[in-house]
C-alpha cells in the first residue's frame, strides 16, 4: 500500500460519530468564551469555595475553572498555588515519577507547521529504528537508572501499530546488570506517544502491554487547528484526534493521557479545552485522563511558527495555567518536561506536578550514541531547555524534600482506570505512592546514584521512613511490616518489590 492510500484509509468516521451528541463534539467554543467572559473578577468567597472543591478531589466545572483563570488578586493567587500543592500531596504525596522519552521514528505523513518532523522539512534526516536498535536505545536508557519510558512515534505506515507492538516487546525484553547491587534493571512500563488509531489497532497495543496511551490535541481551537494542519493529512481531521482517547478506552487501554501544545492559541482557552476533554471522558467511562501535559512550544528545526507564534506563553502565565490544571482536574498526574529550563521546571514542580523526565535525548538513536541535541539537531522534533542527567535532577528534588520515584506498582496491581478513582479521591493511592517511591528510590540510590546524590537521598529517605512509621494508616492496614521487609530486602540486593 502506498503512503497516499494508507493515509486515505486511516480515519474511520463511524468511530467518531458514535461519540457525537446531536452531531456535535464536546468542545463548545462559544460556551468556553462565554464562561471566560462571565467569570471576570470573581469574588474571594467564590474562589475559596472552588478551592475547597478541589481539595475534595472533585473535577471542576468549566464555569469554576473560568473563575480561577480570571483571578488577579495576588493574595488569592497565592492561595491557589498553596491549594494546588496541597491537592497534589493529598493525591500523590511528595513523589515525582521519572521517565525517559524514547524516540523510535521520525517518519511522518503530517505537515504540522510547528514540528521538526513535518513532512515538508527537508532538513530532517529520516530514520526508523530496527528492533536491534530499539534494544540498544532501551539499554542506554536503563543504564541511566530509568525504569519507564514514553516511546514516541511519528505517524507513518512504517511505524504503525504492528511496529509499535514489536518495539514495546523489544523494550520490555532488555535486562541490564546494575553497576552496583549485583542485580539487574529493566523497563517496567512502556507508555506510548503516538498518532490516533482505530480501535482494532489500539487493541494490538493493549495486547503488547502498553502502559499509558498519550495523544495531544495540540490546540482545541478549531480555526487555529485548521491553520496548522493541512486538511489533506490525517492530522487535518480535528475530530479524529479529539476522540483518540475515547477509542483507546473502548479498546481496553484504561490509562490515557491528554495534552495541549501551549503557544499555538490562547492559553486560557486551551486549559478550558483540556478540562472539557477530561469531563467528557468521565461522562463516557467514569474516569478522566491518567495524566495531563502542558508542553510549552519550543523552537523546532525547520519551523518558523515554533519560534514566532503570536500565542507564545511566558513564565508567569505557564505557572498560572499549571496551577489551574492542578485544581481543575485534581486526580490526574501533571507532566512537566525537559522542554523547560531548569529554574522554570523547578518552580512548576512546586505547583503540583507529578511526573518529569531527565537525561533526555530527542534524536533518533541518540541515547546509544550519547548525542546531545547540539550534536544531533537535524533529528530532533524541538529543542530542549534542560539536558541535565537523571542523577542531578534527582539530587535537586531530594534537596527540595521531594522523592524520586520509578514506581509502576499501580499498573501491575490493577490500580488503574475506573478502579483507581475512589482511591485517588480518598487519598489512598497517595499512601501506596509513598511506599513504592521509597522502595524504588532505595533501588536507585544503591545502583546508580553518585556519592552526592546518595548523601542527599539518604537524608530524605530517613525522613520518609519516619513519616511512614508514624502514619497510623500504614499500621492500621498492616502494611508497615511488609513494607519494612521489602525495604530491607532491596537493601540486601533484591529488586522490583512493590506494594
Amino acid at each position: 500500500m502506498t503512503v497516499k492510500n494508507w493515509t486515505a484509509s486511516v480515519i474511520k468516521q463511524a468511530e467518531i460519530d458514535k461519540y457525537l451528541v446531536g452531531g456535535k463534539d464536546f468542545i463548545d467554543e462559544q460556551a468556553i468564551s462565554r464562561e471566560l467572559e462571565l467569570r471576570r473578577r470573581p469574588d474571594a468567597r467564590l474562589v475559596r469555595d472552588i478551592l475547597q472543591k478541589s481539595l475534595e478531589i472533585k473535577t471542576l466545572t468549566l464555569a469554576e475553572a473560568a473563575a480561577l483563570l480570571n483571578v488577579e488578586d495576588p493574595a488569592l493567587l497565592a492561595e491557589m498555588r498553596t491549594t494546588a500543592l496541597a491537592v497534589k500531596r493529598r493525591v500523590y504525596d511528595n513523589r515525582i515519577v521519572f521517565f525517559a522519552p524514547l524516540y523510535l521514528s521520525n517518519l511522518c505523513v503530517n505537515n504540522c507547521l510547528y514540528c521538526g518532523f513535518r513532512t515538508d522539512n527537508k532538513e530532517e534526516r529520516r530514520q526508523v529504528l530496527t528492533m536491534e536498535e530499539v534494544a540498544r536505545e532501551a539499554a542506554a536508557v536503563i543504564d541511566e537508572g530509568h525504569k519507564r519510558v514514553v516511546a514516541v512515534y511519528g505517524e507513518h505506515p512504517r511505524n504503525g501499530a504492528d511496529y509499535m507492538a514489536d518495539s514495546i516487546s523489544a523494550i520490555y525484553a532488555v535486562k541490564r546488570p546494575t553497576p552496583a547491587g549485583g542485580g539487574f534493571n529493566n523497563i517496567r512500563r512502556v507508555n506510548v506517544n503516538a498518532a490516533p488509531m482505530e480501535v482494532a489497532e489500539l487493541k494490538k497495543l493493549w495486547r503488547a502491554g502498553i502502559g499509558t496511551y498519550q495523544v495531544f490535541q495540540e490546540t482545541y481551537h478549531r480555526g487555529r487547528y485548521a491553520e496548522l494542519h493541512a486538511p489533506s493529512t490525517v492530522k487535518g481531521n480535528y475530530r479524529w484526534r479529539l476522540y483518540a482517547m475515547h477509542r483507546a478506552m473502548e479498546a481496553g487501554i484504561d490509562d490515557v493521557a491528554i495534552g495541549a501544545l501551549f503557544g499555538l492559541h490562547d492559553w486560557r482557552f486551551e486549559v478550558m479545552g483540556l478540562l472539557a476533554h477530561a469531563l467528557d471522558l468521565e461522562r463516557h467511562f467514569g474516569i478522566g485522563p491518567h495524566t495531563v501535559s502542558f508542553p510549552r512550544m519550543q523552537p523546532a528545526p525547520g519551523s518558523f511558527v515554533s519560534a514566532h507564534s503570536p500565542h507564545l506563553v511566558d513564565d508567569a502565565s505557564t505557572e498560572r495555567l499549571v496551577t489551574v490544571l492542578r485544581l481543575a482536574i485534581p486526580y490526574s498526574g501533571l507532566i512537566v518536561t525537559a522542554r523547560e529550563r531548569p529554574d522554570a521546571r523547578r518552580r512548576l514542580i512546586a505547583l503540583g506536578c507529578t511526573q518529569t523526565d531527565a537525561s533526555t535525548r530527542l534524536g533518533i538513536g541518540a541515547y546509544a550514541k550519547g548525542l546531545r541535541q547540539e550534536e544531533n539537531a537535524d533529528k530532533v522534533q524541538f529543542m530542549l531547555g534542560d539536558q541535565r542527567c537523571l542523577d542531578e535532577v534527582a539530587r535537586e528534588l531530594a534537596d527540595d524534600g521531594m522523592i524520586t520515584s520509578f514506581c509502576t506498582a499501580g499498573y501491575r496491581c490493577g490500580r488503574t482506570g475506573d478502579k483507581i478513582m475512589s482511591l485517588l479521591e480518598k487519598g489512598v493511592e497517595g499512601k501506596f505512592c509513598k511506599l513504592n517511591a521509597a522502595l524504588t528510590f532505595r533501588e536507585y540510590l544503591n545502583d546508580y546514584a553518585s556519592p552526592a546524590t546518595r548523601a542527599s537521598g539518604e537524608l530524605l529517605l530517613a525522613r520518609e521512613l519516619r513519616e511512614i512509621e508514624q502514619d497510623p494508616f500504614f499500621a492500621g492496614k498492616k502494611l508497615l511490616p511488609v513494607f519494612l521487609s521489602y525495604y530491607n530486602r532491596i537493601g540486601n540486593g533484591e529488586r522490583d518489590l512493590y506494594m
